[in-house]
């Protein structure tokens, strides 16, 4: 048998491929197509008697690595990659909905993936249901009538709630529904959505993988009978492929992501503790801070508080803003999960679009400030927010 590895050396040496030139670091095959010996045998690929590669958009060596190596971290049987998260996403969903279906989705989702349950779906006949995540007897009666399937974030963005996943797991099986994860936030470090019921997890790689500002990327992590007979063909023949050079970006990135998430996790805490004590935030939401109103879910489900601290500041999108412009560390930036520390804005930006209804319903307030937390020194991290905060402060306004 062969021997089980931990997930730092998975990181590493994880779907590891070496040419007949036994390279040490991974290639990046940039091409677009592969040549065949004869027509025969090109026929024989083409009718899938045979297996190789034939074109990068259905398959390439470096996507291969990328995906093996995610596929043994995540613990799944397949992976299929994606140009972005979101169309990790949209794949997902559209490869297995038809016409007639039903979808329940926790109404806490990133901007782009409410809009499409909200939006596109309809335009195929599809129907949905938001419900608030936390609540298992809202899920228990979302979930009493027959449903294809079940779309959640946890923890969710911006306000880090979590869904008690192996519950409403076991509900969305009965009603005959598969569980799609976007387990973004915590990285497959520190869940692992699979084990706790889910049936396929999405990523953006573009955020803790690559997690260096560089490449845009997606991932989708299933079983291997759906990934061939439902996810394969809907890739392939619609064409959301990542180029082979973002692949190699986010392989290289993997090697250093548990020593990224660990030191930024780390940063993340003692932050979230600093900012809890300042006067002018209303509140902090970490996972792993006591004062979390899920607290002990976050400890069943996850095995870190991961990388990003959500604050609230007193005086709305005035103090707020007033607090971003004043960093001078920390960039304004909707990207999340980078070396580099960053805020956004999740009412007028990455939330924008679902309206001032919605965000009520989610909690985002006009004073709501998502921090991702990068790999600079906690202490000029936190001298920076404590700078901001003293210009954001009502003393501060009133002295104008």
């Amino acid at each position: 048998m062969a021997r089980q590895f931990r997930p730092a050396t998975l990181l590493v040496r994880g779907g590891l491929h070496r040419s007949e030139n036994a390279e040490t670091a991974e290639i990046p095959y940039l091409t677009s197509g592969f040549v065949y010996d004869d027509a025969a045998q090109a026929e024989a690929t083409f009718e899938n008697k045979i297996e190789r590669y034939q074109y990068s958009r259905f398959a390439n060596p470096t996507l291969t690595m990328l995906e093996e190596r995610l596929c043994a971290l995540e613990g799944a049987e397949a992976c299929r990659l994606t140009a972005t998260g979101m169309a990790a996403v949209h794949s997902a969903m559209l490869s297995h909905l038809k016409t007639g279906d039903h979808v329940v989705a926790s109404r806490a989702l990133f901007g782009s993936c409410h809009w499409i349950v909200a939006n596109l779906l309809g335009r195929y006949g599809i129907t949905h249901e938001f419900v608030d995540g936390s609540d298992l007897d809202a899920w228990a009666r979302a979930l009493s009538r027959p449903t294809a399937m079940v779309l959640l974030e946890t923890p969710s963005n911006p306000m880090l709630d979590l869904v008690d996943l192996p519950v409403v797991a076991a509900l969305a099986h009965g009603a005959g529904a598969l569980v799609v994860v976007d387990n973004v936030f915590a990285t497959p470090l520190l869940q692992k959505p699979l084990t706790q019921g889910a049936d396929i997890v999405v990523y953006s790689c573009t955020k803790h993988m690559d997690g260096q500002g560089r490449v845009l990327g997606g991932a989708i992590l299933s079983n291997k009978k759906w990934v061939d007979e439902v996810l394969q063909p809907f890739v392939r023949n619609t064409g959301p492929a990542m180029s082979s050079f973002n692949a190699w970006v986010i392989l290289k990135g993997l090697e250093t992501l548990k020593l990224r998430v660990d030191a930024m996790q780390r940063s993340a805490a003692a932050i979230a503790d600093f900012l809890a004590e300042r006067s002018e935030i209303a509140q902090v939401r970490y996972p792993y801070r006591a004062d979390h109103p899920q607290h002990a879910l976050a400890l069943r489900l996850m095995s870190g508080g991961g990388t990003l601290v959500t604050l609230e500041l007193k005086g709305g999108k005035e103090a707020a803003f007033r607090f971003m412009d004043a960093l001078q560390v920390i960039d304004i930036s909707n990207n999340l999960g980078d070396s580099k520390s960053m805020v956004t804005h999740p009412a007028t930006t990455t939330h924008l679009r679902i309206g001032a209804d919605e965000r009520k319903k989610l909690g985002i307030s006009d004073g709501a400030v998502r921090l991702s937390v990068g790999l600079e020194d906690v202490a000029d991290l936190i001298d920076d927010l404590a700078e901001a905060l003293d210009a954001a402060s009502p003393l501060a306004l009133a002295a104008e």
